[in-house]
């Protein structure tokens, strides 16, 4: 049995890139297709053997607590009509795993949010996960990267390698040696010039941390904005103890930013039966796109 059965989903940003959808509606709570960005992983992090998630939540973030509470007038309905298969999808999403909710009363970084969950969490090992990411595999990513913990007893970053004109936009990690699809992370930059990056190997949304973390968090000066950044305390956490990053194996989905929730919801579509010629034939009568496109 795993050691690491809790996952901490910080949801307590403003979601600004996407305003005015996000005024009233949690930005985890737009739709890929018909399902809510922060249940995919969710999902992930329940097929990876996880059995307690806590969502940071801050203000205006009830429609996520609601998404995944029993809801018993709508199953009425679905029942007294017969529509039984969307009953059981309604009642699969609340039976999925426990949730605890704290609230972030301002979001003062990631950092903040991580170290919110510090008396739920207590001194086990465990998972994070941003929403903003979604990763698809045959064995979930948290998985893979659960397994190289327990095998190693180290925190992992997951990596993955990107362009160098797209460095900048992520987190870089600085590796010490490497064994395969494993290497040792000395330092991060975030953002860096490409000139100035010290790899390739960029930080994605998810993490498996030792609750060593927390002590750092709880020390960790204000960085970028007067927030806390997890980066930094994972930069002193680096220089204390050993680090991992792991190219995990899968496709990694950016849905934070108009462009990248865009494109997945697309993705996804064209996946699903019934929907994927329509929308071929959609895009094909676009004017300006060519017939065959």
């Amino acid at each position: 049995m795993s050691t690491i059965r809790k996952a901490v989903f910080p949801a307590a940003g403003l979601g600004t890139r996407f305003l005015p959808a996000t005024k009233a509606q949690p930005k985890e709570m737009l739709p890929i297709v018909d399902k809510p960005i922060i249940q995919y992983g969710v999902e992930e992090a329940v097929a990876s053997g996880i059995d307690q998630i806590i969502v940071v939540t801050g203000r205006d973030k009830r429609a996520i607590v609601d998404h995944f509470d029993i809801s018993f007038e709508l199953e009425h309905y679905l029942k007294d009509r017969g529509k039984t298969k969307e009953l059981q999808v309604v009642r699969k999403i609340s039976d999925m795993v426990d949730i605890t909710y704290i609230h972030q009363k301002e979001p003062l970084g990631l950092g903040h949010a991580v170290l919110m969950a510090k008396d739920v969490v207590g001194n086990d090992p465990f998972a994070v996960f941003l929403a903003d990411d979604i990763i698809r595999s045959r064995t979930p990513c948290i998985r893979q990267m659960m397994d190289v913990y327990e095998e190693r007893q180290a925190s992992v970053l997951a990596l993955q390698q990107v362009a160098e004109d797209q460095v900048s936009r992520y987190g870089i990690v600085r590796v010490a040696s490497s064994q395969g699809r494993v290497h040792e992370v000395v330092d991060m930059v975030e953002k860096p010039e490409p000139a100035r990056a010290p790899s390739n190997l960029a930080i994605l949304g998810r993490y498996v941390l030792k609750p060593t973390i927390f002590g750092i968090l709880e020390t960790t000066h204000e960085g970028v904005g007067g927030e806390i950044q997890l980066t930094d305390a994972l930069r002193t956490m680096a220089q204390q103890e050993k680090v991992l990053g792991l190219e995990f194996d899968g496709t990694y989905y950016d849905v934070g930013t108009v462009p990248g929730f865009l494109k997945t919801s697309i993705a996804f579509a064209l996946e699903r039966p019934g929907l994927r010629e329509e929308l071929l034939a959609y895009l094909r009568s676009l004017p300006g796109l060519p017939a065959g496109s």
